[in-house]
């Protein structure tokens, strides 16, 4: 396929090149009716067991422009600090502080545009395929569409083994057998990994559990599967609050009316060359999560080069035919219409799920999102599109809840101070954020010590840095003849 790279360098800022407009570019044309999002399983249940706030705030922090910290290991109170931990003070425990915010307002650090360096898909059994056989397209969903239809049938795939960064790795060492040459990385993860780290300044409910591991000067990120799946359970078996509407659809419900709202709103081949009878029939399709379709990008925060992997929804249009220009992806969410007058409480209470739709979005270099606008019933009443580079500059002008360079300066920042502390060859580290502690704490583990850099991949890349050395070797030989 040609290439062509119009900036390799090119670079942005969280707001893009925004025009001005005004709070109400986020809100549906036609509002149809009450404020919510497409649930998730960090995000919705919290809200759900959690009482509304009497005086939600509206106004921004005051702006103060200072510099980014810089990495230490001296303890202070606003300053990333190494200290003891008195359960086991042969281990030592690295803290990282979020506030105050000021430290990393202004300016946005420098970003590369995120670019596709590969992508795998998985089926319909979720079996890994090194293709674009799940890769799917837009097509506007009927109106009206009872986001509820199909849930008793709903195949719902979730990983019930640790899935580490198999699939993400794999992809890569496929990629570099066919080009010869190593993708550097100064951190390999998935999406949803920096999208925590990235909106943790903002998200009012922000906790992560994580695995760090640092080979051949790449650091490997991945979830604490273990702590997932027994947050998972423990919100499965939790009762819902005395507070709360019984006739409200429970969390399970909620999900599935996301993955509805995709199934509606996507076909497999491009609107053109799909036949009417397979657009109408969408209503009817059953719904099910198995199949996939992921991107892997190559992007930098500052100095730090970053390799993502995650799942995209769907594209607008055909990819463009030269590599390195951007891909029209598309996100897909659902959201509570908001009423035609609505409150500050409403507007806050969607621009704070806007934090982690734009996050998501802006990592992968997905330029475009969709709400699917529905009433609390679950019917679809509208649509609507969002830039994704304009999404901060929306919430700027409205209730200023988050502010998306602060975000790019946090994540710089961490990640900066993060390769100061896993530094040691081959040892597992714990990432950590407890709610509401405001200090992401790292330590070394013994939780972990094998399955974040899978065999496969760590044998091909002795390999290819085997092939290197004795090309080297081979060229080294071949100048000394020359010049003799």
């Amino acid at each position: 396929m040609a290439q062509r790279e119009p900036d390799a360098q090119e670079k942005q800022d969280a707001h893009g090149n925004a025009r001005p407009s005004a709070p109400s570019d986020i809100l549906p044309p036609s509002p149809p009716g009450p404020a919510g999002s497409r649930p998730d399983a960090d995000e919705d249940d919290q809200e759900r067991t959690s009482p509304p706030r009497k005086r939600p705030r509206t106004q921004a922090i005051p702006r103060v422009a200072l510099s980014l910290p810089t990495p230490s290991t001296q303890p202070s109170a606003t300053s990333p600090s190494l200290s003891t931990n008195d359960c086991a003070p042969s281990l030592a425990i690295s803290r990282f502080p979020i506030q105050p915010l000021n430290q990393f307002r202004g300016a946005s650090a420098s970003i590369k545009r995120p670019q596709e360096v590969t992508h795998f898909s998985y089926d319909d059994d979720h079996q890994y395929k090194e293709d674009e056989s799940s890769v799917n397209y837009y097509c506007p969903p009927q109106m009206g569409a009872d986001l509820k239809e199909g849930f008793s049938t709903f195949r719902h795939y979730e990983d019930k083994t640790d899935p580490h960064l198999d699939s993400l790795l794999r992809a890569v060492a496929s990629k570099e057998r066919i080009t010869g040459l190593q993708e550097q990385a100064d951190f390999v993860t998935w999406r949803g990994m920096m999208t925590k780290i990235m909106t943790a300044p903002f998200d009012m409910f922000a906790e992560f559990a994580m695995f760090a591991t640092f080979r051949d000067g790449t650091i490997y990120i991945e979830e604490d599967f273990p702590a997932r799946a027994a947050q998972r359970a423990q919100e499965a078996s939790r009762p819902p609050p005395k507070w709360q509407d019984p006739n409200m659809p429970n969390h399970r419900m909620m999900t599935y009316w996301g993955y509805k709202f995709e199934t509606l709103a996507l076909i497999p081949t491009p609107p053109s060359e799909t036949p009417r009878e397979v657009i109408d029939a969408r209503p009817k399709a059953p719904v099910s999560n198995y199949a996939q379709h992921c991107s892997i990008v190559r992007t930098s925060f500052g100095p730090h080069v970053l390799l993502l992997g995650g799942e995209v929804d769907g594209l607008s249009a055909p990819k463009p035919p030269f590599l390195n220009d951007p891909i029209p992806w598309i996100e897909l969410k659902t959201a509570e219409a908001l009423p035609s007058n609505p409150s500050n409480r409403d507007i806050l209470k969607f621009e704070r799920k806007l934090l982690k739709f734009w996050a998501q979005s802006f990592l992968l270099g997905v330029p475009k999102i969709i709400i699917g606008w529905r009433s609390k019933q679950g019917i679809l009443t509208g649509v609507q599109e969002l830039e994704t580079n304009k999404i901060p500059g929306m919430v700027r002008r409205g209730t200023h809840c988050w502010d998306g360079n602060t975000c790019i300066n946090f994540a710089t920042a961490f990640l900066g101070w993060l390769r100061s502390v896993v530094t040691e060859e081959g040892k597992v580290y714990r990432l950590s954020l407890e709610k509401k502690a405001g200090i992401v704490e790292v330590r070394e583990t013994k939780e972990a010590a094998e399955g974040i850099v899978s065999k496969d991949f760590d044998e091909w890349r002795k390999e290819l840095k085997g092939r290197c050395g004795d090309e080297k070797q081979q060229g080294g030989v071949a100048d000394g003849k020359a010049k003799d």
